[in-house]
């Protein structure tokens, strides 16, 4: 059974049926009605022209250089370049992430989080941006997504879809692969393109963070780090519109689920390594982190886990929440 489903779209109505136990209201289940319509936003202060002489012009100027245009909606990536980044041959960039140690998981949180442990991690490269449809056409050849858009994340797309697609990058730059297609076994040794593992991705989440977010503990700053349901206008964004994490990567909370390596399980925590935790051995669902453009506040924070059908064959569904990005070795 699919963990989600569109189950209708009329009058400008879109109806999503998730099964999510991080958006749920009752038995795990939660039905959502998103209205897609145009929200006013308030982009400035006052519209008219401010008309002053002599040395008010001069003082007016000067106020208005030093604001730096805090008013006006992002149209650039706001990602600090200044974090090591590396552009890839795919013309994706990347962002080295030191290797160390971090608290995974929460004491307070839903059961599959607990107990919060210590994990070490090796460093690697990440993608600072959620794969986009541009990025992903130009190595598949195809775009599954919903809502289309070059610079929007790709979504709607399958963890084999995901996982086929890092072969295929990891081909296009002489690499060698990770994923063997037979069995979906991943080579951690391949210095090829794979999904990274959750450890992995909470980690470089965090970014050296201990809060419930990787920007604090405020749920009403989200606004400016993710696109949720709060402020997302009931559809993904462009990546890299909201502001970065400490280590420069886009785009960690909200806009699109995350697909990870690992298969999911509700009580792994409780066995889990603490040197380079890669998961359960098998499962009947692969992890999702991040939250969504469709998710609430408390379902993008760093810690909070989410899961859905792998798709083992190409006319699979999933979720147009569904995206991913992609790591390698260093």
């Amino acid at each position: 059974m699919f963990a989600g489903f569109i189950g209708g779209v009329a009058s400008g109505r879109v109806w999503v049926f998730r099964g999510s136990k991080h958006e749920r209201s009752y038995r795990g289940l939660r039905v959502v009605w998103r209205f897609c319509s145009l929200k006013a936003a308030l982009l400035g202060r006052g519209g008219g022209k401010l008309r002053l002489g002599g040395i008010a012009a001069i003082f007016t100027a000067l106020v208005l250089a030093g604001c730096g245009g805090q008013n006006k909606t992002p149209d650039k990536p706001q990602g600090n370049s200044g974090h090591g980044v590396i552009k890839t041959e795919c013309g994706v960039e990347m962002v080295p992430i030191p290797g160390g140690e971090f608290s995974m998981g929460t004491d307070d949180g839903p059961v599959d989080v607990k107990p919060a442990h210590r994990v070490k991690v090796d460093g690697f490269l990440m993608d600072r941006n959620e794969i986009t449809q541009e990025a992903y056409e130009k190595v598949v050849g195809k775009n599954p997504s919903r809502i289309k858009h070059p610079q929007n994340p790709v979504e709607q797309v399958t963890w084999t879809a995901a996982v086929k697609f890092c072969n295929a990058r990891s081909a296009r730059e002489g690499l060698t692969p990770c994923y063997n297609l037979k069995t979906w076994e991943c080579d951690f040794a391949a210095n090829g393109y794979r999904l990274a593992t959750e450890a992995e991705w909470e980690y470089a989440c965090r970014a050296g963070g201990t809060a419930d977010y990787y920007f604090g503990a405020r749920p009403e700053e989200l606004k400016s780090y993710a696109w949720f349901e709060g402020n997302s206008g009931s559809k993904p964004h462009a990546v890299g519109q909201r502001k970065p994490n400490a280590w420069g990567l886009n785009d960690m909370a909200g806009n699109v689920w995350e697909w990870c390596n690992d298969f999911y399980g509700a009580k792994y925590y409780r066995t889990s390594p603490a040197d380079n935790p890669r998961g359960p051995a098998q499962g009947e669902k692969r992890v999702l982190r991040g939250g969504a453009w469709s998710s609430s506040a408390d379902s993008c924070t760093s810690w909070v886990r989410n899961c859905d059908e792998a798709g083992l064959t190409d006319v699979c569904l999933t979720m147009d929440s569904n995206g991913f990005r992609c790591v390698r070795r260093k």
